[in-house]
């Protein structure tokens, strides 16, 4: 079974079939991992890389522009079995994040790298950051200029939000799960920003009864947002009165929040947002589906 979300936000309706057809990719990309066996480390790890290609969402291609014009990414990903993380934040024109947060899991050195030090160590593997500018895309480059005309960092939130990052749950066949999350960002947000999605128990989260994804930028901090969903579970609730309980939560701190969680468990799967849109696409034991968003 595996989930993916393309990221809460506000997206005008005529990106929502493309946003469906994105995310329907990454499901069949991690889906495919899992019918041949694999493991669902390496099925959520498959799903993000489809839509870090994806320049319809905000990680890798598409990823958001810092006030300075430049691009950071990052990403998470995490192991329920061993509850092993390995995640980068703030890596500049790096634009498959989540393959360098995988490769930090596997070395067990650190936990998050930041900045230049997830630069190198990404160089250390292999992967050069792509050259300056390739990461940027004309709505990107758009959003950024229509959020500096609209005040910039004093913007209101309905200029900024235009989706987030980008996320997978799954479990395999040997009852396993796992969790990973990639984003470029909040829009005009300061250089070295490290965002939810680059932080285990805040955008991403996975132990041995369930795995969570979020999308929801600053404000997720201060629920902790994938933890305190897993904590719901691991106390009793359903996922789906999981997931509600910690949004409502988050939405009576933050009244103008927009987020979201996908989450998988040992029998089945939710997702929900406070907000218009979160693209949704899973494939379970009944078979693929995919939706523009399930509401509060």
């Amino acid at each position: 079974m595996i989930v993916v979300h393309g990221g809460a936000g506000k997206v005008t309706p005529d990106r929502h079939d493309r946003l469906r057809a994105g995310v329907r990719a990454a499901a069949a990309a991690g889906h495919a991992v899992l019918q041949r066996g694999g493991a669902a480390l390496d099925a959520v790890v498959a799903a993000v890389r489809v839509l870090e290609d994806d320049p319809e969402f905000g990680a890798g291609v598409g990823s958001a522009l810092t006030r300075l014009g430049t691009v950071e990414t990052g990403a998470a990903v995490m192991d329920g079995a061993t509850r092993r993380v390995g995640a980068v934040a703030a890596a500049q024109d790096l634009a498959t994040p989540i393959i360098v947060a995988r490769a930090l899991l596997e070395r067990g050195e650190h936990v998050v790298l930041a900045g230049p030090a997830a630069v190198q160590f990404a160089a250390e593997i292999g992967l050069q950051p792509a050259a300056p500018g390739a990461l940027i895309t004309p709505r990107t480059h758009a959003h950024a200029h229509e959020v500096h005309a609209a005040g910039g960092a004093n913007a209101p939130a309905s200029a900024v939000n235009d989706g987030g990052g980008v996320g997978a749950v799954a479990r395999d066949k040997y009852g396993k799960l796992a969790a990973a999350t990639s984003v470029g960002g909040e829009v005009y947000r300061r250089p070295g920003c490290v965002d939810d999605s680059s932080l285990p128990g805040i955008g991403t989260w996975a132990d041995g009864e369930v795995a969570v994804s979020t999308s929801g930028g600053d404000a997720v901090f201060r629920v902790a947002l994938a933890h305190a969903i897993a904590a719901r579970v691991a106390a009793g609730a359903s996922l789906r009165n999981a997931a509600k309980e910690a949004l409502v939560e988050l939405r009576d701190l933050a009244p103008d929040a927009i987020a979201g969680a996908i989450v998988v468990g040992k029998t089945s799967w939710a997702a929900l947002q406070l907000g218009p849109t979160m693209p949704v696409a899973w494939c379970d034991d009944i078979g693929p589906g995919d939706d523009i968003g399930f509401k509060l």
